[in-house]
C-alpha cells in the first residue's frame, strides 16, 4: 500500500499512516483506507486494529491542495460523503479500532480519530477542528461526533474559535480515554490493544454492536437487543472456555467460536 504500513502480531494489526509531511487525508488516502478495512475485517488473525501516524503528526487534516480542484457544490458534497462513509465504516467496524494520537490531529485528522472506538493521546498533542478559519465547515461528520464526546458548548467553542486543545485537555473533556508522554504513546497503545485482543472476538463484536445501539436506540430497544445478544453469546464455545478457565483458575484461550 502507498499510504499505510501494516504489521500484524498477537492478533493486533498495527497500522501506520504514512503520507509525509503532514499525513494529509486525500481522496486517494480514503480509498486505500477503505480497501485496508476490507482486508483487516476479513482476516481472522486480526482482532484489534491500532491506527497511528508516522512522522510528526497523526494527521494534520484534509489535503487543502485537493480543495482547489473542487469547482461545484456537487463535487464538494461528493467529497464530504466519501469521507463520511469511510469514517462510518471505522465506527461500525466489527473489531476494536484504537487511535494513538500524537502531534496534530486537526480537521479531517481529528474526524478520523473520533471515528475510532478508543483514543489514547500524547499529553502535548493538538486536537481541533479549525475549518472555520478557512471559511468552510467540518465535512467528515465532525460537527456530529465532536458534541457527542465533549458536549454542545465545548464543541461549539472548539469549532468557532478554531483553537485546538491539548491531549491532556482532551481527556478532561471526554474526547480521549488516556493521555501519556509522547515517548510512551505507542507502547501504551500497543499494550491496550494486545490486552483487548485476548478477549473473545464474539464478545467484542457483540459489545461493539451494543455500543452503537447506545448511540442510536432508546434504552428499551437497546436492552432488548442486549438480552438477545447475551443469549447468542452465552452458548458459544468461547463462553464455555471462559467459564471453564475461571473455574480452573487459568487464562482463557478464546478461538472466536
Amino acid at each position: 500500500m502507498e499510504f499505510f504500513r501494516v504489521h500484524k502480531e498477537e492478533f493486533v494489526a498495527d497500522v501506520a499512516f504514512s503520507r509525509p509531511p503532514a499525513n494529509a487525508l486525500s481522496s486517494a488516502v480514503l480509498k486505500e483506507l477503505s480497501s485496508l478495512l476490507d482486508e483487516l475485517e476479513a482476516d481472522e488473525n486480526v482482532r484489534v486494529v491500532l491506527l497511528h501516524g508516522e512522522g510528526r503528526f497523526f494527521s494534520a487534516g484534509a489535503d487543502i491542495k485537493e480543495f482547489t480542484s473542487i469547482k461545484s457544490n456537487e463535487e464538494a458534497v461528493t467529497l464530504s460523503k466519501a469521507g463520511q462513509q469511510v469514517l462510518e465504516r471505522i465506527e461500525r467496524f466489527t473489531k476494536p479500532v484504537i487511535a494513538a494520537v500524537h502531534g496534530a490531529a486537526l480537521g479531517g485528522g481529528l474526524e478520523l480519530a473520533m471515528s475510532c472506538h478508543i483514543r489514547i493521546v500524547s499529553e502535548n498533542a493538538k486536537l481541533g477542528l479549525p475549518e472555520l478559519q478557512l471559511g468552510i465547515i467540518p465535512g467528515f461528520a465532525g460537527t456530529q461526533r465532536l458534541p457527542r464526546y465533549v458536549g454542545f458548548s465545548k464543541a461549539a467553542e472548539m469549532m468557532w474559535t478554531s483553537e485546538p486543545i491539548t491531549g491532556t485537555e482532551a481527556v478532561q473533556w471526554g474526547l480521549a480515554s488516556k493521555a501519556v508522554p509522547e515517548e510512551q504513546l505507542l507502547e501504551e497503545a500497543k499494550k491496550l490493544a494486545k490486552k483487548i485482543a485476548q478477549k473473545s472476538p464474539i464478545s467484542i463484536r457483540a459489545t461493539l454492536q451494543l455500543l452503537n445501539a447506545f448511540k442510536e436506540k432508546s434504552f428499551q430497544e437497546a436492552v432488548r437487543e442486549e438480552a438477545e445478544l447475551f443469549g447468542s453469546v452465552f452458548t458459544t464455545e468461547d463462553a464455555k472456555e471462559g467459564v471453564q478457565a475461571f473455574i480452573e483458575k487459568r487464562p482463557p484461550s478464546f478461538q472466536g467460536k
